[in-house]
């Protein structure tokens, strides 16, 4: 007897009757990047459809998300000023937390994650402080913390730490419900690779280090087994959802996580991973529609719950259109 799997792909109906794997718009989660200064809207020419924004010109950016129908925004800033320790990081007039007060008034249905991070507000784009050449992991978690609570009073719905310092989930947490954001949650950037991936994500956040690389810190692409220890540490230190990073050349590292923790998984489907997309759509090389979502549908395919991904605005087009 011939086993026929085609009778369930005999149309589009019975295909999608029988799908395993469903994309929500409701999973996705789109980043924008706001930078000081007034009236500017500079394309990032790494990135192509992205755009860095000052705060009295991203009310386009953001009305273009709530037409969408994506709910969550990621907002990194770009401060005027950088110094040796991050100090605009957690200023309670920086960048980022007057952006989130403003996106608060103006599209309050949108749901904020602040990323918490040295990288961008430091003279030397590390994302921890620095002695001798080395960045100091336990001096860095009280910035941190205190980063992550003003950002907090600012409005943010969730706070999302993406420096790899080892506790800093756990000092977040404590500082948080000291401060009464007892209810905001933290999606840690638990397994986040030393990639190459993230070359055009400098060019938007300005936060290429100065001297050496992030490699004492950020995890190495070879390894498979740390990467489901660095999950489960930030589960046990009080994360609320847990992430991999860059997510499409990392997917065995999402089914990993995915089968050893028990709580939400967001994969980040990073800059250098959108950008080669881009570029081979402009030249006409792929369907770009077609790719993109066959990545989405592999991301979640994976295990990954959340996406957080530069397509996401395209993604909810497409999805709308099926």
């Amino acid at each position: 007897m011939i086993t026929r799997q085609r009778r369930l792909r005999s149309s589009e109906a019975i295909r999608r009757l029988v799908r395993e794997t469903r994309l929500s718009v409701d999973e996705l989660i789109y980043p924008i990047f706001v930078v000081e200064g007034e009236n500017i809207k500079n394309p990032i020419d790494s990135m192509p459809g992205i755009y860095q924004y000052s705060i009295d010109r991203i009310d386009e950016e953001l009305d273009r998300v709530v037409e969408s129908g994506v709910r969550w925004i990621l907002i990194f800033g770009v401060p005027a000023h950088k110094d040796e320790v991050g100090s605009e990081a957690y200023n309670e007039q920086g960048i980022t937390q007057r952006a989130i007060r403003h996106i608060k008034e103006h599209a309050p249905e949108l749901m904020v994650v602040a990323d918490v991070c040295l990288c961008e507000y430091t003279s030397h784009g590390h994302c921890g402080l620095i002695k001798d050449g080395i960045i100091l992991n336990d001096e860095t978690l009280p910035l941190l913390a205190k980063a992550a609570v003003t950002l907090a009073d600012a409005g943010a719905d969730m706070i999302a730490p993406s420096d790899m310092m080892d506790g800093r989930v756990a000092a977040i947490r404590a500082a948080l419900d000291e401060s009464g954001h007892t209810n905001t949650p933290i999606m840690s950037y638990s397994t986040k690779f030393a990639s190459a991936y993230y070359s055009p994500f400098r060019d938007a956040a300005h936060s290429a280090p100065q001297f050496g690389d992030r490699k004492t810190y950020q995890m190495d692409h070879h390894n498979g087994r740390e990467a489901v220890r660095e999950s489960m540490l930030d589960v046990d230190e009080g994360a609320d959802i847990v992430m991999v990073k860059p997510a499409l050349a990392f997917l065995d590292v999402v089914k990993e996580v995915s089968w050893n923790v028990d709580i939400p998984l967001a994969a980040y489907n990073v800059s250098g991973e959108y950008s080669m997309v881009k570029a081979a759509a402009a030249n006409g090389w792929i369907d770009e529609k077609r790719i993109v979502m066959e990545n989405m549908i592999a991301i979640k395919r994976a295990g990954a719950d959340i996406i957080i991904t530069y397509h996401a605005l395209d993604v909810a087009k497409w999805l709308k259109d099926e």
